[in-house]
This record gives C-alpha cells, structure tokens and sequence, in this order.
C-alpha cells in the first residue's frame, strides 16, 4: 500500500503540472482539500512548465492527458464514451484524444518477440522494418515471414515493455485516489467514481493480451468468410502470444480518404452501403460483430473490399437480442409501432402486464418524428438510444449487448455518412433485416441451427475458451458501464474496497498515535 501512495503521489504531481484540474474543474469542482493538495504539488522552479495559452481548453486536455502517459490516455478515453459521469460537453471533448506515443526501438522490439516466441520463429521472420504506428499500449511493425515456402507480409503488433506492470501500479493508485476523493466528498458518491476505475482496469487489462484480439480476429474471419466485399485478415497463430499478435498486412487506403478512393475509380457510394449491411450482417446473423468501426479502422484495398483492424473490442449477442434487434429495427422500417411492442413482451424484454398499445404509442413518439426528417439526419443508433431511454419507463431491464451495438451503430452511420452524405441508412438496412427474418422462420433452418449450437465455438476456436468469455466479460462491463453483482469481478472489486478502507483506518490511527505522542512528548 505504502507503494501505491508514492505511485500516486508522483501522478497527483503530473496532475498537478498540467492543465488537466483546471480544465475538469469547469465541469466539475473538486473538493477543496484536493485543491489545496494539488496546489502543494504544482509548486516548482523549473521554467520548463511553462504553457502555451494560445489554444483552446480542449487542446489543453488533450495535451495533458497525453503528456501523463498511457494510463491517463485510457482513463480519457473510456470517460469519452460516459457522458453520465462528465457530461456531454467533456465527453465530446476528450472524443478527440488522440492514442498516438512515440515508439519504442527496433531492438526492444525484436528482443520481446525472442522472449515471447523464441528465437527459431524469431529467426524465420525478416524484413522487420521500422514500427509504422505506435499507440498508448502497443506499436506495430511490417514485417515478412514464411509460411510452408511461402513468403507473406504481414504486421507484428508488439506490447509496450512492462506496459502491465506500469498500468496496473498506475490504476491501482488512481482507484486509491478516487476512494479518497469519495470519502472527502460524499456527492461524489454518486458517481461511483471507484467502480469507474476498477472498470477501465478490467476492460485495459483484456486489451493487453493479445491472445484475445487474436481469437476475436479468427472467430470474425471464420464468421464472414464468405462475405463478398469484406475481408478480415489471418492471423499467425505460431507468430502470436500474450505480447505478440501477427496478421496479416493490409494493403489498401484508409476509408476517410475519400479523394484518393474516387481517384482509383472506386465508387465510395457503394461503400457507404456496404458499410452498414456488413455491420448488420455480422450482428444479427452472426451475433458476433467489430464494435470499433471508426474511420482509422477500415481499409478499401484495389478491388473495393472493405479490410477491417484492431479487433481488441468486439461485440456479441446471443439470440434473443438478435431476434429483438432485426424485429424492431423491421418494425420501425414498417413503422409498425403495435408490432415492435409485442416484441418486447414476447421477448421478456418488458413484464408481460404492460399495456401493448400504450407501449406503442410510446413508440410512436419516437419512429414519427424521426420519419419526418430529411434522409440524412435519420439514424439507427440514435433511434435505439431513444428506445431504451424509453422503453427503461416499462422497466424494460438493461441488455449490455445491445447498448454496444447502439453505439457502434452511431459510429458506423456517421462513417458511412462522410462517404455518403445521403445515405438512407432504412432502405440500407431493409433487405438484410428481411433475409434474416425469413430464413429464421424456416423451421428446416432453425433446426440445423440447433444441431450446429453445441460444436460452433469449438470449431471456431479450439483453443482459448477461458480467455474468450474473460473477453466477453470485459465487453459487456464497458457496454453497459456497470459491474453485475453476480461476477468474480465485483467480488475483486469489494474485495479492493475493503483493502482501501483498512488502509484510511489504519492510517487514521496511525495519525491520532502520532498527535497523541506528540502531546506526551512535548
């Protein structure tokens, strides 16, 4: 514990120097005996802590949050996506953090893959050039390796050196801070600011096995293989470990840049639509689908193939929610409001006393405004968002699932918009919403649906079950922004609490022993 003060003594200092607290405090005011103490911290008598005003208090954030390094970088970005806890304006705000660190050598890198591959694979891999991005947690590098005589590109993502260790020394003192912060101000209780931390901790720490992402990477190849139009890589399982993921190398244009994509003939329109129906696809049909499908992600190669990255957050669904979800975005196509409320009742979603026509007269309320507007500002994801907020008034309960697909929907949408402007995401949507329908109600389907259930993971993924549903675990804590009671991860969770709370009672006897010697003594 004793370590974790000092850990946090020397992040409250880089708190302290940067512009962060003065930025946060704007939106939200800390308690005074923080002040005070950050205050304390920030004294120094270097010249070199000098900053530039001229940019805005989103600069400044951005820079800050940068500056302190990847712990702070993950914290920005995972409040990015709470605007329940920040509010919407510093939420829009730290969206704009960039993941973006200068990398480490060659020779650290090669010396990592030795460790974690052994030197006869680190032999058969050549070309190793220079990394090509670095980020917060990890950096990849191109590189050629050969495969049965066969020479195949590929890019070798490499975790930062002791990148776990530095973190998790890092939240542990953060989640310390915030404990205190809490117990300061009890109406910072409400924000459950501890919860938060421990949070990011989990969904960060599934992020540093790279044994995951892989596994998502192959279950999504598997999964679409047979997707024209849309081509995930293959992943070298020899060449991946907890530290190492190897996939192959994307040779192609990023998706937002739309001039380079019109200047190879390539019809960006098309690709908008293709864009949201593989989306779908995968969810509905699949239940297995990328949750972080922004524009860096996505690649168009020469034949006009959409190449997708960075599988480190996927999402899943069992069939429930799919059926639910492929029924009600049907019946807002339809604009069958009486419809998409039987749904929720048969489907459990909301008590089965609840009124049918008045829960689609609620309905209502949402699908007609929205079918007034213009083609272009009518979205999927915010319709669903309106749906919950909704339908949360029948106790309709929280499906985790289905709030990370709403907002990888958002996300997809405004993607497929910039190639688009007007891109009618219903028209889209309707043929593979009816395909789907139609072939679950074949009842000669369905039944060799069932027959395939109990193999389908194994076949996919012989390897990795455990690590697997710890992944799904993680993703359905960042989805819906909350630890279940029934998970090991909230017993971890009270069982830190309980550690913090021996650790301030202890010290406040240690305190009053000291004061009370003091008066002995003197």
């Amino acid at each position: 514990m004793i370590k974790k003060i000092i850990v946090l003594i020397k992040i409250a200092r880089k708190l302290a120097l940067s512009d962060a607290l003065k930025v946060i405090s704007k939106f939200h005011r800390p308690p005074l005996i923080i002040k005070i103490f950050l205050n304390i911290l920030s004294i120094s008598f270097s010249r070199n802590n000098l900053k530039k005003y001229d940019i805005s208090d989103e600069e400044k954030l951005c820079n800050s949050m940068q500056e302190m390094g990847t712990t702070f970088i993950k914290l920005g970005q995972f409040l990015a996506t709470r605007p329940d806890i920040i509010g919407e304006s510093l939420s829009a705000q730290l969206e704009k953090l960039q993941d973006d660190l200068p990398p480490f050598s060659n020779h650290e890198a090669k010396e990592i893959i030795k460790r974690n591959l052994g030197n006869k694979i680190f032999d058969s891999i050549t070309n190793f050039e220079e990394p090509i991005a670095a980020a917060s947690i990890a950096q990849v590098h191109k590189a050629q390796l050969n495969e049965s005589g066969v020479i195949k590109d590929v890019a070798i993502k490499i975790l930062r050196p002791n990148i776990k260790k530095k973190f998790n020394e890092e939240i542990d003192a953060l989640m310390l801070l915030a404990y205190f912060v809490e117990s300061l101000a009890s109406k910072t209780k409400r924000l459950k600011l501890v919860e938060v931390v421990f949070l990011l901790k989990e969904i960060t720490n599934h992020e540093m096995d790279l044994r995951f992402e892989a596994a998502a990477a192959n279950e999504f190849r598997e999964n679409t293989k047979n997707d024209a139009g849309f081509v995930v890589p293959k992943i070298y399982w020899n060449f991946t470990s907890e530290e190492i993921l190897t996939l192959d190398w994307v040779e192609g244009v990023s998706i937002r840049e739309k001039e380079i994509l019109d200047s190879k003939k390539i019809d960006t329109k098309n690709i908008s639509t293709d864009i949201i129906q593989h989306f779908l696809r995968h969810a509905v049909r699949d239940g297995f689908f990328h949750a972080d499908m922004h524009q860096g992600n996505l690649f168009i190669n020469d034949n006009g193939e959409i190449i997708p990255i960075d599988f480190g957050i996927m999402g899943r669904m069992d069939k429930l929610n799919r059926r639910y979800l492929a029924e009600i975005l049907y019946g807002f196509v339809q604009r069958d409001y009486k419809k998409v409320a039987e749904v929720h009742i048969l489907a459990g979603l909301v008590p089965q006393n609840v009124n049918v026509d008045e829960l689609a007269q609620a309905l209502r309320s949402i699908g007609e405004p929205i079918f007034g507007q213009s083609v272009k500002d009518i979205s999927g994801g915010k319709l669903l968002k309106q749906l919950f907020d909704v339908t949360e008034k029948f106790n309709m309960q929280t499906q985790p699932q289905l709030l990370l697909l709403q907002k990888t929907m958002v996300v997809v949408e405004g993607v497929a918009r910039k190639l688009n402007p007007n891109t009618n995401i219903w028209e889209t949507s309707k043929p593979v919403l009816e395909k789907w329908l139609k072939e679950t109600k074949d009842p000669i389907n369905n039944f060799t649906e069932t027959l395939k259930d109990s193999a389908e993971i194994l076949k996919k993924l012989p390897e990795l079950p455990k690590i697997m549903d710890k992944a799904n675990q993680a993703l359905t804590f960042m989805a819906s922004g909350k630890i279940p009671s029934e998970s090991n991860s909230f017993s971890a969770l009270n069982e830190k609490k309980m550690e913090m709370k021996s650790f301030r009672n202890q010290s406040i006897i240690g305190l009053l022993l000291l004061v009370f010697l003091g008066i002995i003594v003197f």
